[in-house]
């Protein structure tokens, strides 16, 4: 119901009291354009927003219009006294149509049990106790559609994995936490089985930071083996998980990783880049120079997640693209530059966790959601075949197995088709890495 994390403040304060008819109403949901009964609406929001809140978000939903099934039966009902034994079926066909039903209810029936209900999913954060893990962990905890978050670290760590479950554990929330420890130098897949199976979704904000005259290769090669111990262990214990990567260089590490599920014959596109927090800064800075609330903001970012390669589509937004065209090559450029614009506010003793762990969780919202059937739409970085590279940050719709849908980039104006050329020549040699 949303991909934002939390509701306009307008509507956390409104009251609404609902009559029966509201209630029997099925409204859609702006964000997926889906109908959803009151039941199953304020069952999903339950627990993490006051009753109030998610009555008013209610009534803000537009009301399903058509018939009702009821009115539907009437009708047909009706026609088929008017033509009399004519609208009789024959008993050939009429059986037919009866095997026929009895396939497609079968087949429903299939689908559903594939579809997970709100509330028992388990998450693993991998690298759970580091400057992103801690922070991301209790985001996690505090979603209420995770029964088990499993927090997973090294025992180098800046504080035991065991010591941020007993944290997280005193949260007044129904998710159970368990903490995890590894001995440098051991394998994940020989000590993650507890750990990572029947997981659905596993954040891996693992890794090591870039250290001053360390090229990107160097980067690539540590953070490389890292995140290949925690995607094997994942293939054999949770092969049917999610991975949410989090490991720079990404725009290396995920086509990497996705080519290593694709040889043990697993679907590479359980491998997914998080590149969630060049769409959160985007909507942010557009919302300052806007003077508008970023809830109501949602830039699509294309291409990757390093320097050149990330592309904010401000065309494609109806509040940024009304910001003065004299002014959007610097604020890409914003965009472009805000991981290291955090490195030195922080005088070089940190980088931007705080956010990336948002933006993560958010990317962890959607994917649960979309398990459950509700469809969201995040921008990551996955295999992909929308353009002439294998590899590429889009639009991407989630869904019951993961990652449903690719979706195209969409229409670029004069600047954005311009930094596309040069962003998919950077983007290139990072991917051939």
């Amino acid at each position: 119901f949303g991909s934002r994390a939390f509701f306009p403040a307008t509507l956390l304060e409104a009251r609404s009291p609902l009559s029966v008819a509201d209630m029997a109403e099925r409204r859609i949901d702006p964000e997926d354009g889906v109908a959803y009964t009151w039941e199953e609406f304020s069952a999903f929001y339950t627990g993490q927003y006051k009753k109030k809140a998610i009555e008013a978000y209610w009534e803000e939903c537009e009301v399903k219009r058509g018939r009702t099934r009821a009115a539907a039966k009437a009708k047909v009902k009706a026609k088929a006294e008017a033509k009399g034994k004519k609208a009789e079926p024959k008993a050939a066909p009429k059986a037919k149509a009866k095997a026929k039903a009895k396939v497609k209810a079968k087949a429903k029936a299939k689908d559903a049990k594939e579809v997970k209900s709100a509330g028992n999913f388990k998450v693993c954060v991998c690298g759970g106790a580091g400057g992103i893990g801690q922070p991301l962990s209790m985001l996690m905890a505090l979603d209420p559609n995770v029964k088990e978050l499993c927090v997973f670290d090294l025992s180098v760590a800046m504080v035991p994995p065991a010591g941020v479950a007993a944290d997280l554990g005193h949260l007044e929330r129904k998710s159970e936490v368990k903490g995890y420890v590894m001995e440098v130098g051991q394998k994940p897949i020989d000590n993650l089985q507890e750990c990572l199976t029947g997981c659905d979704l596993v954040l891996v904000p693992a890794g090591m930071p870039r250290k001053p005259g360390m090229s990107r290769d160097d980067l690539f090669k540590v953070n490389a083996d890292i995140a290949k111990g925690i995607v094997e262990a994942c293939a054999k214990f949770c092969p049917d998980a999610v991975l949410g990567l989090v490991v720079n260089p990404v725009n290396s590490i995920v086509p990497a990783m996705a080519e290593l599920y694709k040889k043990k014959g697993l679907d590479p596109l359980k491998i997914v880049g998080v590149t969630t927090l060049d769409v959160v800064r985007a909507n942010k800075f557009c919302g300052e120079i806007m003077n508008k609330n970023p809830n109501y903001i949602n830039v699509p970012v294309v291409g990757g997640h390093a320097g050149t390669t990330i592309l904010p589509l401000f065309s494609q937004d109806k509040v940024a693209k009304l910001i003065p065209a004299d002014k959007i090559e610097d604020l890409d450029k914003h965009v472009q530059d805000a991981g290291t614009d955090v490195v030195n506010a922080k005088s070089g003793k940190g980088s931007a966790t705080l956010s990336m762990a948002y933006a993560g969780a958010r990317l962890g919202k959607s994917v649960l959601a979309g398990l459950m059937g509700k469809k969201r739409t995040e921008c990551a970085y996955v295999k992909s075949d929308i353009t002439d590279l294998p590899y590429f940050a889009s639009k991407v719709q989630f869904g019951e197995k993961g990652v449903a849908k690719v979706l195209p980039i969409g229409e670029l104006n004069e600047h954005e088709t311009k930094r596309m050329e040069e962003v998919k020549a950077q983007l290139k040699g990072e991917i051939e890495t």
